[in-house]
């Protein structure tokens, strides 16, 4: 069905598919927000107008035009601002454009969803856009006299979805006793026994791991026995842009919003003598950034000291390491080393094509990270990621050519996936010399993909195990100690998600020349031990099938007081 906007001379609305992310989501504790999936379709559930201006609007209580003042950005063209038209403290923004929707289509205007904005509220219309010969209008209410708000340029003012009119009308609401459906009735009380286990659960031994804090069933879309109840359950919208091709004079609008503008400060505030509590957090911020200047500057001098070993100062590959060894010269020393040998008994060297892969764990369902390319923050973005397929579908769509960073299973699915992919338990070892089989996740958290899936510059919070079962990967290894070159700007990410890119900004980010990487190709039967706070990145060759482990015989518990942020 076709969505048209009809522009007259001179129009040059600002339009996007809704992205799913929101800053006060991204803000929440590990992004926890984006667990909820009905959020995430809501935001995403339509397109989002955008403003063609910046400025800043204020309501001083009166019911005419007049008693609202708005004060643009610069000298910004007349078309597109916002006026003050009906009085009664609402601002409008007229939409340039006539949109035509299919007969028996209404528009749905208001704002976008779950985008609150301080003393300024959406209001929401109906139109029906499949005759209507006018333009329309996105209005806002204040809720509050005299605070100003602001909208920035390229911010949301208002979103569209088409609906079918009468459709709302044709439903005949009623209440019935829930005994009246056994089988949903059974269901509820699963769910609700299960919610109350879990919850107890959280209580006695809340996990590690924050995939495992919450409960996925309506994520994937099935009861709590893992029953899917539809066939066209969505865990994320793909929704059309528009197509500028017959009008190439429209400016495309940004995909993702725009980073938030640091605060301003008005400087007539400020007091003369500065208040005692002013002077008390200055020297607080100084005495904190000459603290992180000497621990950089120890990291540094250690590192440096590290340089003049050779053995120290490069990635060695041992094969035959004892417990002992490994413990004395790795692990409890915080270096990296390639372990060869330890995987040739593996059948899963010799056994694991695609083919005899779906063979093995064949239509079960399985949990994979999809709809990556088009998401520049995919990784910190995880949970509105998780998709679902039959595994032998998955690996049909991997194998297509050019299919990219788009779909990879990762440790992230692990959980989820434990059952469909236990078949091919069988085919690995256990690694008994280093790791603990008794320990959860003993069999290690598979990643299977395609050539060219990646994955972010990053660090983890546990000594790891990548151990290469199929194809190759490109790895870029950092020192824990080159942490202040790297940006670490949320968790366990940088601000760049690859070290390597030609098009990093060297001025913005000026230290990232200086960073000391190694550069390791893993091959199959290759085991890499990355230390904790060891940064990397990771760039598959072929397609690859990899297993990490965390299990290790040593404490590995560092993220239990790892800093919130």
């Amino acid at each position: 069905m076709d969505l048209i906007c009809y522009l007259h001379p001179g129009w040059a609305p600002y339009i996007r598919p809704a992205p799913a992310t929101r800053a006060w989501m991204d803000a929440t504790p590990e992004s926890f927000a984006y667990r909820c999936l009905p959020l995430n379709i809501a935001n995403a559930h339509g397109w989002e107008l955008l403003s063609s201006c910046g400025f800043e609007a204020v309501w001083d209580g009166g019911s005419g035009t007049e008693a609202v003042t708005i004060r643009l950005d610069g000298d910004p063209p007349a078309t597109g601002v916002p006026v003050s038209l009906f009085g009664q403290g609402i601002l409008t923004f007229h939409v340039e454009g006539i949109v035509r929707t299919p007969p028996g289509w209404d528009l749905w205007i208001g704002g976008s969803p779950n985008r609150p904005k301080d003393a300024i509220q959406p209001l929401s219309a109906v139109v029906e856009t499949d005759w209507s010969p006018f333009t329309f209008t996105m209005n806002w209410k204040f809720t509050r006299v005299g605070d100003p708000i602001r909208f920035e340029a390229l911010e949301p003012f208002g979103f569209i979805f088409p609906l079918p009119r009468g459709a709302v009308e044709a439903f005949k609401p009623r209440f019935a006793p829930i005994q009246d459906e056994p089988a949903l009735l059974g269901r509820f009380k699963d769910w609700s026994a299960a919610r109350d286990a879990f919850q107890e659960r959280m209580r006695e031994n809340p996990p590690a791991i924050p995939a495992d804090r919450w409960q996925k069933h309506y994520y994937r879309g099935v009861d709590v026995r893992g029953e899917a109840l539809i066939s066209d359950h969505r865990t994320k919208l793909r929704l059309a842009a528009f197509d500028r091709s017959s009008t190439p004079g429209v400016p495309s609008a940004p995909a993702q919003d725009a980073p938030s503008p640091p605060p301003v400060t008005a400087r007539a505030h400020i007091p003369a003598e500065p208040h005692p509590d002013l002077l008390a957090k200055e020297a607080e911020i100084a005495r904190l950034s000459l603290a992180l200047a000497k621990r950089d500057w120890l990291l540094q001098t250690l590192e440096r000291h590290r340089d003049l070993s050779p053995r120290l100062s490069r990635i060695e590959r041992r094969s035959g390491l004892t417990a002992d060894a490994f413990l004395d010269e790795y692990y409890a020393a915080h270096l990296p080393v390639i372990l060869t040998g330890e995987m040739e008994t593996w059948p899963a060297l010799r056994l694991w094509t695609p083919d005899y892969l779906k063979d093995r764990v064949g239509r079960a369902v399985i949990e994979f990270q999809g709809g990556r390319s088009a998401d520049p923050q995919f990784e910190v973005n995880k949970d509105p990621h998780r998709q679902t397929a039959a595994f032998d579908r998955f690996i049909d769509e991997i194998l297509k050519p050019g299919a990219g960073n788009d779909a990879y299973l990762t440790a992230y699915n692990s959980a989820t996936n434990a059952g469909a992919l236990a078949p091919l338990a069988s085919d690995t070892g256990r690694l008994e010399l280093f790791l603990d089989p008794a320990a959860p996740q003993a069999q290690g958290m598979m990643w299977i993909g395609p050539a060219g899936t990646v994955t972010p510059l990053h660090h983890d919070l546990t000594n790891n195990f990548i151990a290469q079962v199929v194809g190759r990967k490109r790895i870029q290894l950092v020192p824990a100690a080159e942490t202040a070159k790297l940006y670490n700007h949320r968790h366990v990410f940088s601000e760049i998600a690859d070290i390597e890119a030609p098009t990093v900004d060297s001025e913005r980010f000026p230290l990232i020349a200086e960073v000391r990487a190694h550069e390791i190709l893993l091959q199959p039967g290759e085991i890499l031990f990355v230390p904790v706070g060891w940064w990397h990145q990771v760039k598959a060759l072929d397609f690859s099938v990899t297993l990490t482990f965390t299990n290790f015989r040593w404490p590995n518990d560092a993220h239990a007081d790892y800093p919130p942020g």
